[in-house]
């Protein structure tokens, strides 16, 4: 069967006065289109996995949050780390505890507040590379066809000489690359073997297993040692004293950049992580002078290059701005230069 593991723990608040550490922006309508990014993110994988076998690996402080938003999900597939420690430990959890229940899993682990807007196209790639995944013993990555010199990602360097003799979409990784500055950002999207690691993983339960056990034993054991009370009322209190011991580390350094059999899935489907108030600007609805709204009572007049974002009951007049960010959440207002966005955070403070 396949399985869905969404990774909802991060408390960013790049989209306040909308998103704050105790609703952060996974939680949020950042879209304005009624659907928050984690609602989001499960719709577009029905037909592919069903609710049941949806698990969310999240904190203490967003399980009710997470059992509101999704209440078609079983809460009992809601783990809750007790402390953040980057997404190895995250993966090694989710993944014991799919393996008591699925000994034969396919997985698709997935961030749980990233922008598709293709989904047709999205789920075309996660099927044929689910099959891939429960054919071999390969570790799979998505490699987004990169479409600006972008900064803020990291970057998949595949051998495009020879394809997969199962899968003619899908090639060997050579390396990753780290977040690269602008000018080697220019490089990489010249070369038509680098693409953007989005993030998302697919693999057979057997695989990461085994690879969690090969490089990394330190968080594996953890894991794999607390077999008898996963799944048990037990199992809380194990993870709360046992998960602060797991070596901080992202499944990326922990095991893609060690293991052999690592490859990547080129694919194009309108991707993006939505990181700035820029990118949500750049990824959604624009009118004939460059701005984005989300608000149905909003009027602007010689106003251009904006990004809007208000609440329905709110009506909003903008006169004479140029690329600025007017976002309204509850008692807070923000009016901010799209330049100097970088800000937000100083401001939120």
């Amino acid at each position: 069967m396949n399985h869905l593991v969404i990774m909802a723990g991060g408390i960013g608040s790049r989209f306040w006065p909308m998103s704050t550490p105790s609703c952060p922006k996974q939680f949020v309508d950042v879209l304005g289109c009624g659907r928050t990014f984690i609602q989001l993110t499960v719709d577009r994988f029905e037909g592919v996995v069903p609710p049941e076998n949806v698990w969310v690996v999240t904190s203490e402080a967003y399980k009710d949050i997470v059992a509101e938003q999704l209440p078609e999900m079983p809460k009992e597939n809601i783990l809750l780390e007790p402390c953040r420690r980057n997404t190895a430990p995250c993966i090694a959890y989710v993944s014991w505890r799919i393996k008591l229940r699925d000994p034969k899993a396919n997985i698709v682990v997935s961030p749980s507040d990233h922008l598709v807007l293709n989904v047709p196209e999205f789920q075309r790639v996660i099927k044929s590379a689910l099959q891939f995944a429960s054919e071999t013993d390969a570790i799979l990555t998505l490699g987004m066809k990169p479409t600006r010199p972008e900064t803020g990602y990291g970057y998949i360097q595949a051998d495009l000489s020879a394809s997969s003799e199962r899968n003619k979409e899908v090639f060997r990784v050579d390396a990753f690359k780290e977040k690269p500055e602008l000018e080697k950002a220019k490089e990489y999207v010249a070369r038509p073997n680098m693409f953007w690691n989005a993030g998302i993983f697919l693999w057979n339960i057997n695989t990461i297993i085994s690879a969690l056990r090969v490089y990394a034993p330190q968080i594996n054991n953890i894991f794999e040692g607390m077999q008898n009370v996963l799944g048990t009322d037990k199992e809380q209190e194990a993870i709360n004293r046992k998960f602060p011991e797991c070596e901080n580390i992202s499944i990326d350094y922990a095991i893609l950049e060690k293991a052999e059999e690592i490859f990547c899935f080129p694919a194009s489907f309108g991707w993006s992580d939505l990181g700035t108030w820029g990118s949500l600007r750049e990824n959604t609805a624009q009118d004939a002078n460059g701005n984005a709204v989300m608000g149905k009572n909003v009027s602007l007049y010689e106003t251009k290059n904006c990004v809007i974002h208000v609440s329905e009951e709110r009506r909003v007049v903008v006169q004479g701005l140029d690329g600025y960010i007017v976002a309204e959440k509850d008692d807070t207002l923000l009016i901010c230069k799209l330049a100097e966005e970088q800000r937000i955070k100083e401001f939120s403070a």
